[in-house]
């Protein structure tokens, strides 16, 4: 048993002085080589520094909007009020513009159910990403004999419980969004190939 012993002690001493000297003149190349590199160079490279960047003007801001105070002062009670008038006459011409809605057509309810779809997947594939994190975290923490790192993966785990059950929501939403639309668009009388 000994000599099996000593033989391997004497193989392993062996292995480790005989790639010493490989990595040592593996390095003395990469340095010949770096050196022979750094000499290559003609010009140093030219430092910027902030006087050498131009001025940027500030952008332009849009005038402040006008206040209204008031005060004891009969002429800034009229002004106020001629200028209370003035903002009732504009209302009516914004309220008259209508505002501008998509046009519900096959592209609009298509990409609407895409992305509620999208959404959909995107968070049933990052739950059962963070449900494999959890088994994993579950093995490790039961494996795990030093307490220290057992606090480590318990904070680990319960991230991951946390998480999973903030998609678990998520996805409930999703699926009634989903729901939603659909009934939208039946009430809308969208044809049922404009959804798919």
């Amino acid at each position: 048993m000994r000599i099996k012993i000593s033989a391997l002690f004497f193989f392993v001493s062996l292995a480790g002085g005989a790639a010493a000297p490989l990595s040592a003149q593996s390095l003395a190349d990469v340095a010949r080589q770096e050196e022979a590199r750094r000499q290559a160079i003609r010009a140093p490279a030219k430092v910027i520094t902030n006087t050498d960047l131009k001025e940027v003007p500030p952008p332009e801001s849009a005038p402040p909007p006008a206040t209204t105070t008031t005060s004891a002062t009969p002429d800034s009670a009229a002004a106020s009020e001629e200028a209370g008038k003035a903002g009732e006459s504009a209302k009516p011409a914004d309220a008259a513009k209508p505002a501008a809605e998509p046009v519900k057509d096959q592209a609009y309810w298509s990409g609407r159910l895409k992305g509620l779809q999208t959404q959909l997947d995107r968070d049933q594939t990052f739950a059962g990403a963070v449900q494999v994190q959890i088994d994993a975290l579950r093995t490790d923490f039961v494996n795990r004999d030093d307490p220290a790192q057992k606090a480590v993966v318990k904070g680990n785990l319960d991230k991951a419980v946390a998480e999973l059950d903030r998609l678990k929501k998520a996805i409930t939403d999703d699926q009634k969004a989903l729901a939603d639309f659909q009934e939208e668009a039946r009430q809308a009388g969208v044809p049922p190939g404009w959804l798919r």
